[in-house]
């Protein structure tokens, strides 16, 4: 096996077995707004060779200060489009699928019956978050999930952890509550989060909203959400590159 050019460097790393299974992998990212964007870059960029984008939403003026999809270019936009037309600037080999929907109980089924070997879970609905782990987890599809990134300012204070052993992170708690009420073993589930100690305005937005669709308008740094997004990736990227069929 020859590694194509735009891989090389990564190929140095990871090996030609290493890139072949990237290249033999599937990847379904569901959100690519401020953290599903850059883990969107990072996969399509080491390779994987099908990725499946999720999301419902369109771009606005708004997601600029921290969306990597987003730009003057792309407001109004959807966001499943636009993440399409990216990753086959990155890599036109690349297999890309697109599910312009909302996570909930009439289409998760349709996640679960793709398989995807690996599902980035990015979205940031409580209900909706909720409802894809539990379906990924009973379905035995692999998965990691990205906690609140909002109102965080220090970078060292992410991490990737289990659920269960979260700290300082008011999503996280939330969500621990509700899937144990549904008897999934949080020990479980894989998520980056981070640790960073509370402050005020953190305690009062973590309030529990039964908005299927409801999304709190919050602060957040380019730096931060992206830091996300990325170690996201990595952890995916290491993963799928070791993986045996």
């Amino acid at each position: 096996m020859s590694i194509p050019e735009r891989l090389m460097r990564t190929g140095l790393l990871l090996g030609e077995q290493g890139i072949k299974r990237l290249q033999q992998a599937s990847v379904m990212i569901i959100g690519v707004g401020a953290v599903g964007g850059y883990a969107l870059e990072a996969v399509a960029r080491a390779g994987v060779g099908h990725i499946i984008v999720v999301d419902f939403d369109s771009f606005d003026e708004t997601n600029i200060n921290r969306q990597i999809l987003a730009l003057t270019s792309t407001v109004g936009r959807k966001k499943v489009e636009v993440a399409a037309e990216r990753v086959k600037e990155i890599n036109p080999n690349c297999l890309v699928e697109t599910r312009d929907m909302f996570v909930d109980s009439d289409t998760l089924p349709e996640i679960a019956v793709l398989k995807p070997d690996f599902v980035i879970d990015a979205i940031d609905s409580l209900n909706a978050k909720c409802n894809l782990i539990e379906t990924l987890w009973k379905h035995k599809i692999p998965f990691i999930s990205s906690m609140g990134a909002a109102l965080r300012t220090d970078p060292s204070f992410i991490k990737i952890s289990t659920l269960d052993k979260t700290k300082n992170c008011g999503l996280s708690k939330l969500i621990r509550q509700r899937l144990r009420r549904r008897e999934v073993d949080i020990k479980q589930i894989k998520c980056v989060y981070s640790d960073e100690p509370n402050n005020e305005q953190r305690k009062q937005a973590c309030l529990e909203n039964d908005d299927p669709q409801a999304r709190n308008t919050l602060g957040s740094l380019p730096t931060v959400t992206a830091i996300f997004g990325l170690t996201i990736a990595n952890e995916v990227i290491k993963t799928l590159a070791k993986r045996e069929k």
